[in-house]
């Protein structure tokens, strides 16, 4: 899957769910109820043990149903890393040239993150498909609106502050896509395999993105 091709899924889905998990079968599980809700975007962060054997396993079980994206990637060596487990898109909190170009080497769509106007510039000039607005739950859509303002051809994905209640409100600030972790895969519904409690979320995510943009 080419990187122009993932980015396009991904903002059509409009959710990226951010998942934390301790090993791949409960996370497969996750990804499981993600997708019968219509998420279809999942970020495995690099804070998990062992991240690498997660994505591999979530990319073996799910193939080309999801795209599969590597979270929390601070350098280059982890994003090769993540690559060749199966990651079709990076994530970082930062910005860092060289896992640009790595990523780009794969052909693999990179996501760094940035908060102020000269930092989201900067990331969009090395070659980011999509800037991830972080922390995005420190500054809310009244922000992202103020950088989409003077900087409208930038593609911007909020991270942080995400929910419910603030969903549409990003939306409508420009972002192409939302990053959501708790809110959306919530710790106490893994804690107790409350999968239907996860489907439920990613179907009600799913419908505020449908509503948006059908207004």
């Amino acid at each position: 899957m080419s990187r122009e091709t993932t980015v396009q899924n991904i903002s059509q889905v409009g959710i990226v769910a951010v998942i934390r998990a301790d090993n791949g079968e409960i996370l497969a599980d996750v990804t499981e109820a993600l997708v019968a809700g219509g998420v279809t975007a999942i970020e495995v962060t690099f804070t998990v043990p062992k991240a690498h054997k997660v994505l591999e396993y979530v990319a073996d079980r799910f193939g080309d149903q999801i795209q599969l994206g590597a979270g929390t990637v601070l350098d280059a060596e982890t994003a090769r890393i993540a690559i060749l487990a199966g990651a079709e898109f990076i994530v970082s909190p930062i910005v860092d040239i060289p896992t640009i170009e790595l990523s780009h080497r794969y052909d693999k769509a990179m996501m760094p993150g940035a908060l102020t106007p000269t930092e989201v510039v900067q990331a969009w000039q090395a070659g980011a498909d999509v800037v991830k607005i972080f922390p995005s739950d420190l500054t809310g859509p009244g922000y992202l609106k103020a950088l989409k303002g003077p900087l409208p051809q930038i593609r911007m994905m909020p991270t942080g502050g995400v929910n419910l209640n603030t969903a549409q409100a990003f939306l409508k600030a420009g972002a192409c896509a939302l990053g959501v972790g708790g809110s959306l895969v919530e710790k106490s519904a893994i804690a107790s395999g409350n999968l239907d409690r996860i489907r439920d979320l990613a179907q009600q995510y799913v419908e505020i993105v449908r509503q948006f943009r059908a207004e």
